[in-house]
């Protein structure tokens, strides 16, 4: 038995146009699933050479979470679900979360929208007794000075995953998290983009390496599977050993 095996499945990733999301949602691909992605614009197309996107044999949906109109809005192609994963996230450089409007739009992305798209997909997960993986952050763990909507949105994923792992577990769902450290994606270009700025983060790394979004892939499919028939509530960092 290979219970790496997704075939036959169907997997949702809202945040999966692009970034850690979208290296989630190839993962499940490539293991035999069926896969929806969702981002915010308007077709698949629109993506087209940009770095960290590869919607190749996925199916692609627009879905603006940024609001309280689009998840209740949003009509699935699919009419059974088995797994799915909350990846969508944005942050506000520059002190533009200091600001309300900053905050209260990073806040809505990253935390608001996350209990939105799980209660609309609930039915569907009881349904299959599926799973439900949020992405959190290692920001969750300690301070960023410069993001306190960044921040406090991550560290109030983990706690929803814990809730949500005790609340949903009596519906047969089980709901875990991931926690990425520094992953080279579009977010982390203010770092990856400034070498004195990189070296300096890969110096705090023990791996010495960023985390690419195929190291997050290996741990939502681990606890979309089998393996982690008994885990719950529980958010997993995958950080090279940047926290430690």
């Amino acid at each position: 038995m290979n219970e790496l095996d997704f075939a036959g499945k169907t997997i949702l990733v809202v945040g999966g146009s692009s970034g850690i999301g979208n290296g989630i949602a190839q993962a499940f691909r490539a293991h035999g699933a069926a896969v929806h992605v969702c981002g915010t614009r308007n077709e698949a197309a629109d993506y087209a050479g940009e770095a960290g996107s590869d919607l190749d044999g996925l199916h692609y949906a627009r879905l603006d979470v940024g609001g309280p109109d689009g998840v209740e809005a949003f009509q699935p192609a699919f009419d059974r679900l088995d797994v799915l994963v909350l990846a969508q996230g944005t942050v506000v450089y520059r002190r533009g979360e200091f600001a309300m409007a900053g905050f209260r739009k990073v806040l809505e992305i990253n935390l608001t929208s996350l209990m939105a798209c799980a209660t609309k997909f609930h039915g569907l997960l009881t349904a299959s007794a599926g799973s439900l993986i949020i992405v959190s952050s290692t920001a969750a763990y300690h301070a960023t000075k410069g993001n306190p909507a960044y921040n406090a949105s991550k560290a109030g994923a983990v706690g929803l995953t814990r809730t949500l792992g005790q609340a949903w577990a009596e519906d047969g769902i089980r709901v875990n998290g991931i926690a990425p450290g520094l992953v080279d994606t579009k977010l982390t270009k203010v770092t990856t983009d400034n070498p004195k700025r990189l070296a300096g983060a890969i110096a705090n790394i023990p791996l010495r390496r960023l985390g690419t979004p195929a190291d997050m892939a290996g741990a939502a499919l681990f606890l979309a599977s089998p393996l982690a028939a008994y885990i719950v509530g529980q958010t997993i960092i995958v950080d090279g050993g940047l926290i430690l």
